[in-house]
């Protein structure tokens, strides 16, 4: 990833209207200080990096993506770790097995690459595009669902409003701090996140950081 480091403009704002809104918040919120949200790194590397860690964990993942982006070759003033689509449909397919890749995932990879190098995604228009229409983009790609592309909403383009109702985390945080610990439907969490509109990002990762108080990067 690259050494450039962005957060959200509208942090403070939002840890405001939270903490007004929602008593659990206004008790999460004081204990994690200054840290936030941040992105770095561009939308076909985050995207890459989520495919390659998919149901592995996080140090596996980490030796896999190393190898894998070993494989590429290091064009003078790239940003470290980021890779691009050209470069990865350069690479022979038994390349990538060798550096732990699954068959499913170089399909997956290879996949995404094409649809970044086919222009498929309007990636100069998503700054504009509503969050549920870059998810139908995202989706369309093997090896990305909609957890995934929540995820790239919240990490990489730090939109404010969304509410993964399949994440286990967010699950689990809700039912530890507002059911004691009960069994949570996401009916019951869409309830819980009406007060958090429309800053749902913002609950939903301070939710994490009760349960997890290291920041997860994307």
């Amino acid at each position: 990833m690259s050494d450039t480091v962005a957060v959200p403009a509208y942090w403070e704002e939002a840890c405001a209207h939270l903490m007004k809104k929602d008593r659990v918040m206004k008790r999460l919120i004081p204990q994690h200080g200054d840290v936030c949200l941040q992105t770095r790194g561009d939308a076909f590397t985050t995207l890459a990096r989520s495919i390659v860690g998919q149901q592995i964990s996080v140090k596996a993942a980490q030796t896999v993506w190393e190898r894998f982006i070993d494989l590429l070759p290091k064009p003078r003033g790239a940003a470290k770790g980021t890779i691009k689509p050209a470069q990865v449909l350069k690479l022979r397919v038994d390349a990538m097995r060798e550096a732990g890749l699954s068959a499913r995932k170089v399909e997956y990879l290879v996949d995404l690459s094409l649809h970044f190098d086919n222009g498929q995604l309007h990636v100069t228009d998503w700054s504009v595009m509503d969050d549920e229409a870059i998810i139908a983009e995202l989706v369309a790609i093997r090896g990305i669902g909609r957890w995934t592309a929540e995820m790239f909403l919240i990490f990489h383009l730090m939109r404010p409003n969304v509410l993964p109702l399949d994440d286990v985390g967010l699950i689990n945080g809700i039912s530890h701090n507002y059911f004691s610990g009960d069994a949570v439907s996401r009916s019951d969490a869409r309830e819980v996140a009406q007060a958090w509109a429309p800053y749902c990002s913002v609950a939903t990762w301070y939710i994490w950081r009760s349960l997890d108080p290291v920041p997860v990067e994307y």
